[in-house]
């Protein structure tokens, strides 16, 4: 594998669920998403963010949620409700490396453990969608429909609200 190419398990991912993409390769310290919008010139209405969350008690609870780069995760209310728990937050970067094997900054919603994976209802109006590409120096451009071909996914209404 070079930096140019997906992390390994998305690759495998976006090709055991034959996802129609492209991939975009970035610089990494230009993957955060607000940064990325900028150098390259892709609008955040279009970009998602991979989130995970993780119940506050043992034994944790993880879920990954997709959403617009526009909105913020809602979850103090939905998430906790999706996930049956009373509280739950971000997952720390350690947490997110060691369930994932991503780095923050490149998470996305391919090649992911088997936890449920909410996608919110806004983002499936987008034209396409820039998803992370497992590590920082990829991204994944693709139709928000194809996002439906994994398994554990589920759109939700109100996931996310506007920033």
């Amino acid at each position: 594998m070079n930096s140019a190419d997906p992390h390994p398990s998305v690759k495998g991912c976006l090709e055991k669920f034959g996802l129609q993409h492209r991939v975009f390769q970035c610089e990494p310290e230009w993957a955060d998403t607000a940064v990325f919008c900028e150098k390259y010139g892709f609008a955040p209405e279009i970009t998602g963010n991979t989130i995970i969350t993780a119940s506050k008690a043992d034994p944790i609870k993880f879920a990954a949620s997709v959403i617009l780069a526009t909105t913020k995760l809602d979850v103090n209310k939905k998430i906790c409700q999706l996930t049956g728990v009373k509280r739950a937050s971000f997952a720390n970067a350690e947490q997110t490396l060691e369930l994932t094997g991503m780095q923050i900054g490149g998470v996305t919603p391919f090649g992911l453990p088997d936890i449920p994976l909410f996608i919110d209802a806004l983002l499936m109006k987008a034209s396409q969608l820039v998803l992370g590409g497992g590590n920082r120096t990829t991204k994944i451009i693709l139709l928000p429909e194809e996002l439906l071909k994994l398994p554990n996914a589920q759109v939700v209404e109100g996931l996310a609200m506007p920033r």
